[in-house]
């Protein structure tokens, strides 16, 4: 299939194009300022791959949990993309992408895959590998504090492995957790197409004017200092 998928929940914005076999993708740290920002760059990828956006038989979208900007410039993106090419969008849930792209990396069993909220808080997700080849069954799932995340770990019957972006800020809270935290550096856009190819193969896809990023949590803008 030819999917464009577009993966910017977190400090950079990155976009893959296949076309059969051939995969094309490109990263920048520019999603901070538009959403049209992110255009040139799936043009640029788009190129790559020898396709314009009417060969497209879906476009797939990172839906979160993850910033509230990033989310919202990614959903709109591929919004865009999707009605002017007139093709399906698919919203990819992005602790399934992480763990199920952690999966097929490192054959872990079970997965808890993080991505931060608030400061020493994650989104977070129990999943189980299916067989090895990123197939995952979510198992659990929530938002809390590490402390309490550390508990509910402990309480797991498995050893376990934890996807995480930023491996640093985790270990600094929890250092216990060292000897579990995966660098996921490896999970970008190209880790969201088999989940797309999936679910266009099913006729799935989301009605432009439904689809809305996973936010998971209320908005509170930080009031400027007087």
């Amino acid at each position: 299939m030819k999917i464009l998928a577009i993966e910017c929940t977190h400090q950079v914005a990155c976009v893959a194009v296949s076309n059969g076999n051939r995969i094309v993708e490109r990263v920048s740290a520019e999603w901070q300022k538009t959403a049209e920002a992110i255009v040139p760059l799936v043009m640029q990828a788009m190129t790559g791959a020898g396709l314009s956006p009417a060969d497209l038989d879906g476009v797939a979208v990172s839906a979160g949990p993850g910033s509230f900007t990033a989310l919202r410039i990614g959903m709109s993106a591929a919004k865009g993309i999707a009605y002017g090419a007139g093709c399906p969008l698919v919203p990819v849930p992005t602790l399934l992408a992480m763990a199920s792209a952690a999966c097929a990396h490192t054959g872990a069993q079970c997965l808890v895959p993080l991505i931060p909220s608030r400061p020493g808080e994650y989104f977070y997700a129990v999943y189980r590998c299916e067989d090895g080849a990123g197939i995952v069954k979510e198992l659990d799932n929530g938002r809390c504090m590490v402390a309490e995340l550390t508990e509910k770990l402990k309480a797991l019957d498995t050893s376990f492995t934890i996807p995480v972006r930023d491996m640093s800020l985790l270990v600094s809270y929890a250092p216990e957790l060292a000897g579990s935290v995966l660098d996921a550096s490896f999970f970008t856009a190209e880790s969201l197409l088999g989940f797309a190819e999936s679910e266009l193969s099913k006729g799935a896809g989301a009605a432009l004017s439904d689809a809305s990023p996973d936010y998971r949590q209320i908005f509170v803008p930080l009031r400027k200092k007087q």
